[in-house]
């Protein structure tokens, strides 16, 4: 990375990149180790998280370049953190069962979140926005809810579905679309809490959802290849019907 950033005989590319640059493709990465895993391809995920390393490598050398941090800090970094958040295992202190242990992790997280209360003292604090909409959905109301800010039960929450669900027939009926758009986001911000009060992901729901109509919605391509036709050119009914057929035969 050195190499690759030296001003006199470097990559032009990777010497014009900068932190701002570089971090969508940080992200991408990311998503790639996380498709990996999806697809159980443990060859493709050794070389993504090889890629994705790369990119923790290419943050560093650009921060040392700055006088900021070098790798070695950011691996120290990591280190005293888990130290720091594993007492049960590097000190004294007793973790009955993971649940006990997951409490105690989100005390020493506040504790550490307290110590830079000069910069955020919020509960909300250091939640990238980068984060995808609907993870972050999640891990707002989640902290939110340590502080006692949240549905007594999920009938509540399927109550407040039910609530934003009006209100966006009552946006569409006034045909404004920017507050469509509010009233959706507010459907989905709570579609995300009842996620969240049946301890299920909702990124991961959704991402299955999407895999899921992928699947069948390519069995309808194939079905409709094999009957000599297309999506192109078959009408919503036979495209239906296709569908409940793909359906059909996945449940059986």
């Amino acid at each position: 990375m050195d190499r690759l950033r030296d001003p006199s005989g470097g990559c032009p590319w990777d010497i014009e990149q900068t932190f701002r640059t570089i971090a969508p493709y940080t992200i991408e990465e990311a998503y790639e180790v996380a498709d990996a895993i999806e697809r159980q391809d443990m060859a493709e995920l050794k070389d993504e998280l090889g890629d994705l390393l790369f990119q923790v490598v290419f943050h560093s050398q650009m921060a040392q370049e700055a006088g900021l941090f070098r790798f070695e800090d950011v691996a120290d970094a990591i280190s005293d953190k888990m130290l720091r958040r594993h007492p049960h295992v590097f000190g004294d202190a007793d973790a009955r069962d993971a649940q006990s242990q997951i409490g105690a992790w989100e005390a020493q997280k506040a504790a550490e979140r307290a110590e830079k209360a000069d910069r955020d003292p919020s509960v909300l604090a250091n939640l990238p926005v980068a984060l995808p909409a609907l993870l972050r959905a999640e891990k707002l109301s989640k902290r939110a809810a340590r502080v006692g800010f949240d549905w007594p039960d999920t009938d509540q929450v399927l109550e407040k579905i039910d609530e934003e669900l009006a209100e966006v027939r009552e946006a569409i009926g006034e045909n404004d679309p920017a507050h469509i758009q509010e009233e959706i986001g507010d459907l989905l911000f709570a579609v995300a809490n009842l996620a969240r009060k049946l301890q299920l992901d909702p990124e991961t729901a959704l991402r299955d959802a999407n895999a899921k109509f992928e699947r069948r919605f390519r069995g309808v391509e194939s079905r409709l290849t094999e009957a000599g036709s297309s999506v192109q050119e078959a009408d919503l009914e036979a495209m239906e019907e296709m569908w409940l057929s793909v359906k059909k035969d996945e449940r059986t």
